[in-house]
């Protein structure tokens, strides 16, 4: 078995500890096959759903997962959802709706972006919004007061820049 030499030891730091990745560990709840909930569903934090829903999935800012043995029969509010269950209902989504080739959807769909794979069934309407630009508040009082102020024409005032050039 080789040795290091003692050049060797000397350069080894025996207080040496590697460093440790340290990753957020991703906090999600999950229904369990065997269960069945009736009525409203809701938190903050990303659900997996591998049971029975009837009535309201509320997970708003956070993910919504229907398993391959999931059904839902709810409507469903998230930033995201992936189906590769079961779904009865309409769904609003603040991101992304992502359907799998297992899965199928049967209501309506509002969402940011929608993927639906080869095999997957949707039975429904589609209405993708645009992706809302952030806006300080002050440009929306600018815009919103814009908007209320009556248009005047163009021609009948001079700025007030324009006018003191014109008179020097």
């Amino acid at each position: 078995m080789l040795q290091p030499s003692d050049s060797q030891k000397s350069q080894l730091n025996p207080n040496f500890t590697p460093v440790k990745t340290v990753s957020v560990p991703v906090e999600r709840a999950t229904i369990g096959r065997s269960l069945v909930i009736k009525g409203e569903v809701s938190g903050t934090e990303s659900l997996y759903i591998d049971g029975r829903i009837e009535g309201t999935v509320d997970f708003a800012g956070h993910g919504v997962t229907i398993g391959r043995d999931g059904s839902v029969a709810a409507n469903i509010s998230a930033r995201e959802v992936v189906i590769l269950g079961k779904v009865q209902g309409n769904i609003q989504c603040t991101d992304r709706l992502d359907i799998r080739s297992e899965g199928s959807l049967t209501g309506d769909v509002v969402t940011q972006r929608i993927s639906i794979e080869d095999g997957a069934i949707l039975k429904g309407s589609v209405q993708v919004r645009a992706v809302e630009q952030k806006t300080d508040k002050s440009q929306q009082a600018k815009a919103k007061q814009a908007s209320a102020e009556p248009a005047k024409p163009a021609t009948t005032e001079q700025p007030k820049a324009a006018a003191a050039v014109a008179g020097a």
